[in-house]
């Protein structure tokens, strides 16, 4: 099975984009956007505050509160040289993103250095506004995809969240071909935003507005939340001829005990993750417990790699079973929330195991993400992407929405 995953084409999940269907800005309502439904095989055209007229009953929508932070920092060297430092996952705090964001002066992060050449072993530096403040950095290593900075700065007793929130960028994903603007702030954030993390939005979730989730909640919709911390990898497509040559990027994933609760007593509802990144987070899980029961509950750094779920296997657990496999981890080591790292790759001929439908946007080209969507749907994606351009759809982070139900 794994070796048929490996070998598909990557071409055969491209389809012209012209540059003018990229939605370079949001309109101005978040739920003002079209959406796409794909319903019992027929395809609808509505408007996302209509989202709950295509629902099942009791459907459970999953969020990712993951919160982008302003990871984009600029340098100017004495000499005039413009050194980019983009913020990718913390060292400090030994990855932890809450600690490394609460922590005081000095921090280590994995980066990206636009214009590296330029830039020797002098310390940067850069004024913050509004308070005095000072910002260093210094680069103790680079390796191949990324450099390691240690950022320190005066005053000390500032937190790194602090420092970004004066001193950095929003990062907007590149084929927006602009810079960031003050709007962007809000608007390239998810109103259920809460824990910092992310060099992206969780798109498809910024549609929704607060009267929105009442309104659904009103209508017998339930929620749930958990994270995951996109990377930069995100927007990376594939350029290898197979995926099989493809390394899907790691991200961070945290789960309540609750959420895991509250998904063991829906595995009989529909159970409809807002986004990819919320698809990856709860496939993930399933197969984290299936890992924990295989290979034991011993108290470990949890990976999941992007092929574990296409080995062989004679028996498969339902998702109780392996929801259940977790909470009894995190009992074992008296934890309340699961936090482990993921690289999983869903892709045609992959099986859902949680997630019974998807909320998203619609994707670039020959990416991971559409790849995932053709898991769900199959070759549906070529109908709907076709139905998309047809009809004056918006495409990608700003563009329109998609409810597809498998």
């Amino acid at each position: 099975m794994i070796e048929n995953v490996r070998d598909i084409s990557i071409e055969d999940y491209n389809y012209p984009l012209p540059e003018e269907r990229i939605a370079k800005y949001p309109l101005n309502e978040r739920d003002a956007s079209k959406l796409l439904v794909l319903k019992n095989n027929e395809f609808h055209s509505s408007n996302f505050r209509n989202i709950g007229d295509f629902l099942p009953e009791d459907s459970l929508l999953v969020f990712n509160e993951t919160k982008v932070v302003r990871a984009r920092l600029q340098f100017t060297k004495e000499s005039g040289a413009a050194i980019e430092i983009f913020c990718l996952e913390p060292i400090t705090g030994n990855g932890d993103y809450q600690l490394a964001f609460s922590g005081k002066s000095p921090s280590r992060w994995k980066c990206l250095v636009g214009n590296s050449r330029r830039w020797k072993n002098d310390v940067l530096s850069l004024e913050l506004g509004g308070g005095g403040a000072t910002l260093y950095a210094e680069r103790i290593e680079k390796n191949d995809n990324y450099s390691v900075i240690e950022f320190s700065w005066d005053p000390s007793d500032l937190s790194f969240a602090e420092i970004l929130e004066s001193a950095g960028e929003i990062p907007l994903p590149p084929y927006l071909h602009r810079e960031a603007e003050p709007s962007d702030r809000e608007r390239y954030q998810t109103v259920f935003a809460k824990y910092e993390g992310s060099v992206a939005a969780p798109t498809a979730g910024l549609h929704f507005t607060n009267d929105l989730i009442d309104k659904l909640k009103n209508d017998g919709m339930s929620f749930e939340e958990v994270t995951l911390h996109v990377g930069a990898g995100t927007f990376r497509p594939v350029s290898s001829e197979t995926i099989g040559e493809h390394e899907m990027h790691s991200e961070t994933i945290v789960v309540k005990r609750s959420c895991i609760e509250k998904l063991i007593e829906s595995c009989d509802k529909t159970i409809i993750p807002v986004g990819t990144t919320s698809m990856r987070t709860l496939e993930s899980i399933y197969w984290i417990g299936l890992m924990l029961i295989e290979e034991g509950m011993d108290e470990r750094r949890l990976h999941l790699d992007q092929w574990f779920p296409y080995k062989e296997r004679k028996n498969q657990l339902s998702s109780e079973e392996s929801l259940s496999a977790i909470l009894n981890y995190l009992d074992m080591h008296n934890m309340n929330e699961l936090q482990a790292t993921t690289a999983l790759m869903i892709a045609p001929s992959y099986k859902m195991r949680i997630a019974k439908a998807l909320i998203t946007n619609f994707h670039q080209p020959k990416s991971t993400l559409l790849l995932l969507v053709s898991a769900l749907i199959g070759n549906k994606w070529k109908e709907a992407y076709q139905y998309a351009l047809d009809h004056d759809y918006r495409f990608l982070s700003y563009g329109d929405s998609c409810l597809f139900l498998n």
